[in-house]
């Protein structure tokens, strides 16, 4: 069975590692960066990310007493509110997006947006101190957000995150996270996904990610 490699974190605390399987979006062209980003009132946007942290703060504190389905109960309904994420799987599978029949795009979706939820409930599993911060707000370039904000950690090793959004129907969606304002998940899954479709095909990929929910939900994937 095919499975998909876990890259090594560097020296962060948990909240942060987990942070590293956090959405992203690769942007097209020159998008704003987070250092372009003029601070501004906090906005909609902001706000988006602030329910989207304090469900994780919650989260955290409660990890033990909620378990792995607790943690996905109190996540599943936030992350597919603040997130955008039809949008984000069709832009992890690529190019291979449109070679694909309705079924199976939405069939793509579906298991995109468990493991991303998966990703958050079996990897955030307790707190050490943490917390967040909205540092800034600003324009990032075709009708988006850029929201700059900060994991601080009791080891002091902070942890930026910048979260870009677009309105969708009047709600503020985050469609691209940046870790240390440069990694990409999106971008990274993006790449694995494509190449594990060109090698194996598209039931190998979803064969893929269903294991990793799997191991995610069983506590095997940390």
């Amino acid at each position: 069975m095919t499975t998909l490699r876990a890259r090594p974190a560097a020296r962060l605390s948990f909240a942060a590692c987990a942070l590293l399987a956090a959405i992203a979006l690769p942007s097209r062209g020159r998008a704003q960066t987070p250092a372009d980003a003029a601070p501004v009132a906090p906005s909609a946007a902001s706000a988006t990310i602030d329910r989207l942290h304090a469900t994780l703060l919650e989260v955290m504190k409660n990890a033990s007493a909620l378990g792995y389905e607790g943690r996905r109960a109190k996540l599943a309904p936030v992350i597919d509110q603040v997130y955008d994420l039809p949008f984000m799987a069709k832009v992890a599978a690529g190019k291979n997006w449109k070679d694909l029949d309705p079924g199976a795009q939405q069939r793509f979706v579906e298991t995109f947006s468990r493991l991303t939820i998966a990703n958050y409930a079996g990897r955030f599993t307790g707190w050490d101190g943490e917390a967040f911060l909205v540092e800034s707000e600003g324009d990032a370039g075709q009708g988006t957000r850029m929201v700059r904000t900060k994991l601080t950690q009791t080891n002091d090793k902070d942890v930026q995150l910048d979260y870009r959004l677009r309105d969708l129907g009047g709600a503020w969606r985050i469609i691209d996270v940046y870790l240390n304002g440069t990694v990409s998940e999106l971008a990274l899954r993006r790449s694995e996904y494509g190449a594990l479709i060109d090698r194996e095909g598209f039931a190998a990929l979803i064969q893929a990610l269903d294991a990793k929910i799997a191991a995610l939900s069983s506590g095997a994937e940390k």
